[in-house]
């Protein structure tokens, strides 16, 4: 779904003409903290007056206020990752993520080893934090608990209780799932929105299918193996189900165990069952792992009224850190993309 096709969408206008009173929860962006920032990071080869890189900083600030130009919303969460996120996923599955921080994803002058790179990651994001502590945004992360599994309770809770239509940002492939009327994925590196129509063009399956579609196929970039033989062709091959049916992981071993003198792929779905729910278990967002008081917190979360717009103090900072001309006119755009927010009525 291209910018054209979100922006009717999003139209709202009633039969007369008149815009309705938009509420707070009516359109809410969710944005991937870590992963917008990294995109930023790697690709930005920024720095300042100092020689300091400013690409992950600058450039998540400069994304946020393209991404609420594009989307419109009427409030903005930005998730990250706590400290210990992978932990609950590594109790299941050891190699899960294994070896991701111990490779450099750039390679600016501005680093001469992996160690510097590093420590310039965790300084822009912890400024970045204050910067957005500053915004009439909110900003969240639970020690131990992926942004994934935020996102995943936090839009159910927004469908749910607001009927609210959540614009996940992410280029995270484990959203798909996540996907449905109310639920949209913006996936920032192809530059395309995701519905459930879009879900099925793009990879031939129903989005509730999608956790199948990569527990059999497996996840390089998280180190989760798939099954042996099967690919992107032979998976629907295999189960053409995918296709038109919404299913579970234990229809998929059913199917499996009818047919498994049909082919070898079945057999090794059989043989591989416990792996295959570890990995199920470890990419389900329908089950995040995260516990009740959080859950509640975050319910909380939804009700309370948003921080303040402090323009002075982010000018404050954005001089301090010389990140010069990566946003144009910095105190105009801080009034045309945020003062908006506070005119939105609460939905109780």
């Amino acid at each position: 779904m291209k910018h054209k096709e979100l922006f009717n969408l999003l139209d709202s206008v009633q039969e007369n003409g008149e815009e309705p009173q938009l509420k707070r929860h009516d359109k809410v962006l969710i944005i991937d903290g870590l992963n917008l920032f990294f995109r930023n990071f790697a690709m930005l080869n920024m720095v300042n007056p100092d020689g300091v890189h400013i690409g992950g900083l600058g450039g998540f600030l400069r994304s946020l206020g393209a991404l609420i130009k594009q989307t419109q919303p009427t409030s903005v969460y930005v998730v990250f990752d706590g400290a210990g996120s992978s932990t609950n996923r590594k109790n299941l599955l050891p190699e899960y993520k294994q070896d991701r921080n111990l490779q450099r994803i750039t390679n600016w002058d501005a680093f001469d080893n992996l160690e510097e790179e590093h420590d310039s990651k965790v300084d822009q994001i912890v400024r970045l934090i204050q910067y957005l502590k500053l915004l009439p945004i909110k900003t969240i992360a639970f020690d131990k608990v992926e942004a994934d599994d935020v996102i995943a309770v936090l839009s159910k809770q927004l469908v749910e209780k607001y009927n609210s239509t959540c614009f996940i940002v992410s280029s995270d492939k484990d959203f798909v799932q996540l996907v449905s009327d109310k639920i949209i994925l913006y996936r920032p590196m192809e530059k395309e929105y995701y519905n459930s129509d879009t879900v099925k063009e793009k990879f031939g399956v129903l989005s509730h299918n999608f956790i199948l579609y990569k527990t059999l196929l497996g996840d390089n970039s998280d180190k989760i193996p798939g099954v042996k033989g099967l690919g992107v062709k032979g998976i629907f091959k295999k189960f053409p189900e995918l296709k038109t049916h919404n299913l579970t992981l234990e229809d998929i071993f059913d199917i499996s165990a009818r047919k498994f003198k049909d082919h070898v792929v079945y057999s090794r779905i059989i043989q591989d069952r416990n792996r295959l729910e570890t990995s199920y278990k470890v990419m389900d967002l329908s089950t995040p792992m995260i516990d009740n008081n959080e859950i509640e917190y975050l319910d909380k979360l939804t009700e309370s009224d948003l921080p303040d717009l402090n323009s002075k103090i982010f000018v404050q900072l954005y001089n301090e850190d010389k990140l010069g001309g990566m946003i144009r006119n910095l105190e105009i755009w801080l009034k045309e993309i945020f003062t908006q927010f506070k005119g939105y009525k609460f939905d109780a």
